[in-house]
Protein backbone atom coordinates (compact mmCIF):
# COMPACT_ATOMS: atom_id res chain seq x y z
CA UNK A 1 0.00 0.00 0.00
CA UNK A 2 1.45 2.85 -0.69
CA UNK A 3 -0.81 6.26 -1.47
CA UNK A 4 -3.24 5.33 1.33
CA UNK A 5 -6.42 7.41 1.89
CA UNK A 6 -8.72 7.32 5.26
CA UNK A 7 -12.22 5.91 4.17
CA UNK A 8 -13.60 5.78 7.78
CA UNK A 9 -13.13 6.19 11.20
CA UNK A 10 -13.97 3.81 14.35
CA UNK A 11 -14.40 4.24 17.84
CA UNK A 12 -14.67 0.41 18.26
CA UNK A 13 -12.22 -2.17 16.40
CA UNK A 14 -14.75 -4.64 15.97
CA UNK A 15 -16.38 -2.29 14.01
CA UNK A 16 -13.49 -1.43 12.31
CA UNK A 17 -12.73 -5.21 11.29
CA UNK A 18 -15.97 -6.17 10.21
CA UNK A 19 -15.90 -2.81 7.68
CA UNK A 20 -12.34 -4.40 6.76
CA UNK A 21 -13.67 -7.86 6.33
CA UNK A 22 -16.70 -6.06 3.73
CA UNK A 23 -14.11 -4.54 1.63
CA UNK A 24 -11.38 -7.33 1.24
CA UNK A 25 -14.61 -9.64 0.74
CA UNK A 26 -14.84 -7.22 -2.19
CA UNK A 27 -11.39 -7.23 -3.60
CA UNK A 28 -10.53 -4.03 -2.15
CA UNK A 29 -7.04 -4.38 0.48
CA UNK A 30 -7.68 -2.45 3.43
CA UNK A 31 -5.66 -1.59 6.90
CA UNK A 32 -6.27 -0.83 9.92
CA UNK A 33 -4.29 2.08 11.56
CA UNK A 34 -4.82 3.50 15.35
CA UNK A 35 -6.01 0.27 17.23
CA UNK A 36 -4.09 -0.46 19.65
CA UNK A 37 -4.04 2.37 21.86
CA UNK A 38 -2.10 2.48 25.38
CA UNK A 39 -5.31 4.33 26.75
CA UNK A 40 -8.23 2.45 25.44
CA UNK A 41 -10.39 4.74 26.93
CA UNK A 42 -9.94 7.40 24.38
CA UNK A 43 -11.28 4.82 21.79
CA UNK A 44 -15.10 5.86 23.53
CA UNK A 45 -14.48 9.52 23.17
CA UNK A 46 -12.69 10.12 19.90
CA UNK A 47 -12.90 8.12 16.62
CA UNK A 48 -9.26 6.97 16.68
CA UNK A 49 -9.35 3.98 14.63
CA UNK A 50 -8.67 4.53 10.57
CA UNK A 51 -9.64 2.18 8.00
CA UNK A 52 -7.56 2.73 4.93
CA UNK A 53 -7.00 1.60 1.33
CA UNK A 54 -5.23 2.46 -1.28
CA UNK A 55 -5.96 6.26 -3.14
CA UNK A 56 -7.39 3.98 -6.76
CA UNK A 57 -10.00 1.88 -4.16
CA UNK A 58 -10.97 5.00 -2.38
CA UNK A 59 -14.26 5.54 -4.03
CA UNK A 60 -15.47 1.91 -4.70
CA UNK A 61 -14.82 1.48 -0.81
CA UNK A 62 -17.02 4.88 0.31
CA UNK A 63 -19.61 3.09 -2.11
CA UNK A 64 -19.15 -0.55 -0.58
CA UNK A 65 -19.32 0.91 2.74
CA UNK A 66 -22.48 3.20 2.01
CA UNK A 67 -23.84 -0.02 0.74
CA UNK A 68 -23.19 -1.52 3.58
CA UNK A 69 -24.80 0.83 6.02
CA UNK A 70 -28.21 1.61 3.99
CA UNK A 71 -28.65 -2.11 4.10
CA UNK A 72 -28.96 -2.33 7.97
Amino acid sequence: MEDLKTVAKFSDPMLASIAQGLLHANGIKAEIFGEFSAYPSLNAVEKSIELKVNAEDYESALSILAASDKAE
